[in-house]
């Protein structure tokens, strides 16, 4: 990987880096922020994923991770939302699908079968990435989390890679992708017509299939627009009962689908997560 720009922040850096991606086939690029503790050794990391319309500058700029990473001592890696560039195929003023809406699968379907392999590149490609970049990440102490399809995206790739990550949480997830409008346009044509190819990215069942090792933590806004139609935290209150899995489903009263709420608990979920990295 090459750096494209970097900063001090809080004592540490936030970089930005550019690599082509074997999986995505194009040019990608991917935000790090190491802490100042990574001066004195290997530290945990964490890896955001981002949600609809997002790149990697969202969070980076607007959520304030930066100084509660410092604090606790994490690498935050935050990559795009999908394959970009002008050989990706798109879908022309679709918000919620094509470009800067991957959904965290591979696509089997033409033409983003190519191109659409966000699963892939987070869980196969992304860490060696890290591991040979970034001197200080400690790949044997990763956590995942995100927002809305970052949160479906963190949920379903912990679930299905639970040797990899030790931690999982979410702001405000797509939980149950199968069964709102969000994901079935998107799982339909990525994936085709048959639901039961859907399922192997669609939490509420995943949790149940799979379980899962620890506690999840969720942070979702009582004044969410999309709370009703699109999110549906009660489909996953209700599968992590029925499977015996820890749940912390936090409704914060006002909040909604905004950085607003993302950076107002986003010290809770650093700190959250750094106390499972570093037990």
């Amino acid at each position: 990987m090459q750096i494209k720009s970097e900063w001090a922040s809080f004592g540490g850096c936030q970089t930005v880096y550019v690599h082509d991606s074997a999986e995505l086939g194009c040019p990608t690029e991917v935000a790090v922020f190491t802490p100042p503790q990574a001066d004195a050794g290997r530290v945990p990391v964490l890896t955001y994923l981002s949600g609809l319309t997002c790149t990697w500058e969202n969070v980076t700029t607007k959520a304030g991770f930066q100084a509660w990473a410092a604090e606790a001592g994490v690498i935050v890696v935050c990559p795009d939302t999908s394959p970009r560039g002008d050989n990706v195929p798109d879908a022309a003023d679709e918000y919620d699908f094509g470009k800067g809406a991957g959904f965290y699968v591979n696509a089997t379907r033409e033409p983003w079968a190519k191109n659409y392999r966000m699963y892939a590149y987070v869980v196969d490609e992304l860490p060696g990435l890290i591991a040979n970049t970034v001197n200080s990440a400690d790949m044997g102490r990763q956590g995942i989390f995100g927002h809305s399809m970052g949160g479906h995206g963190a949920l379903t790739i912990a679930f299905k890679n639970p040797e990899t990550y030790r931690s999982v949480s979410a702001f405000a997830p797509i939980v149950a992708p199968a069964q709102v409008p969000w994901g079935e346009k998107a799982l339909s044509r990525y994936l085709g017509d048959d639901k039961s190819n859907w399922m192997d990215y669609d939490a509420v069942t995943l949790v149940k299939a799979l379980g899962w090792h620890g506690e999840i933590l969720i942070d979702q806004g009582d004044a969410d627009e999309f709370l009703v139609e699109q999110l549906r935290p009660e489909l996953f209150q209700t599968a992590c009962a029925d499977a015996g899995v820890d749940l912390q489903l936090r409704m914060q009263p006002g909040y909604d689908h905004s950085y607003y709420f993302i950076s107002s608990f986003m010290r809770d979920h650093v700190a959250w997560h750094a106390a499972q990295l570093t037990s």
